[in-house]
């Protein structure tokens, strides 16, 4: 299947209040741009008062449903991106070595405080943006890789996903679940959400933010992970369509092919 998103073509004036004005902006953060330094002195704030209650909490918990599909006893797993561990209260067993990999020090602390409260054996590694050893990881050495709402942040994909697929085991898997970006549902309800608190809390252009903390649409995922692996199941949230343009979530099961 060749999935697509809409946003793309709309007038820009519509696409940069919904998705940033990538041409203008581009798709890597200036680092010493004063927009993107604010914004790493505020994301985690921003985080707390948009992803983890009400409508925010609602839209993430719809993707960690995806893990009962895959029962972890036993399992050497990589989380890409695991953020405040949200998803642990979903899970089926308990791994046999767990790894976290992010680019916040702050979020590794709080997820290996999690995984030492729940008794499950684990290490973190930091890492970076760039796509060049970006898991610092053995050739197959991981059974499941993990992660929600975090590809979107990774560019250009392809790459990351061949330095994923590198770590991963022939025949394990990569679970997880993505915003529907790019989509019009996701778009306006960032404009609706998100959006305004950053312009009531923050000085920061969302029109460049959004760019640079969301430089990969879900079309551009789902395709590149279809073309490079085998499909167990992608999942739509609300709508259950498999049309990104209407739906908020996308929860995903991919398999490593054996001659990958």
């Amino acid at each position: 299947m060749n999935y697509k998103v809409f946003g793309s073509k709309l007038p820009k004036i519509l696409s940069s209040r919904l998705f940033g004005d990538r041409k203008k902006f581009g798709l890597i953060p200036i680092e010493d741009d004063p927009c993107w330094v604010e914004w790493k002195s505020s994301y985690h704030s921003f985080y707390e008062n948009t992803q983890k209650k009400g409508i925010g909490q609602l839209v993430n918990d719809s993707g960690y449903k995806v893990l009962n599909k895959v029962k972890m006893d036993g399992l050497r797993v990589l989380e890409v991106g695991p953020g405040g561990l949200f998803h642990i209260k979903d899970w089926q067993g308990k791994p046999e070595h767990y790894v976290l990999v992010d680019i916040d020090e702050k979020f590794l602390n709080t997820a290996g405080e999690k995984l030492e409260k729940n008794q499950v054996s684990y290490e973190k590694r930091i890492t970076t943006r760039s796509a060049k050893g970006a898991l610092p990881s053995e050739e197959n050495e991981f059974d499941l890789i993990l992660s929600f709402y975090s590809f979107e942040h990774l560019t250009p994909f392809h790459t990351h996903l061949d330095e994923m697929l590198r770590i991963l085991k022939p025949g394990g898997k990569i679970i997880g679940a993505i915003p529907a970006e790019g989509g019009l549902a996701w778009g306006l309800g960032r404009y609706l959400t998100s959006r305004r608190w950053l312009k009531k809390n923050t000085t920061l252009n969302p029109d460049k933010i959004i760019c640079w903390e969301h430089p990969t649409m879900a079309d551009e995922i789902l395709n590149a992970m279809t073309d490079a692996m085998a499909v167990n199941c992608v999942r739509f949230w609300p709508l259950k369509v498999p049309v990104i343009d209407i739906n908020l979530v996308i929860q995903f099961v991919f398999t490593k092919k054996n001659d990958s």
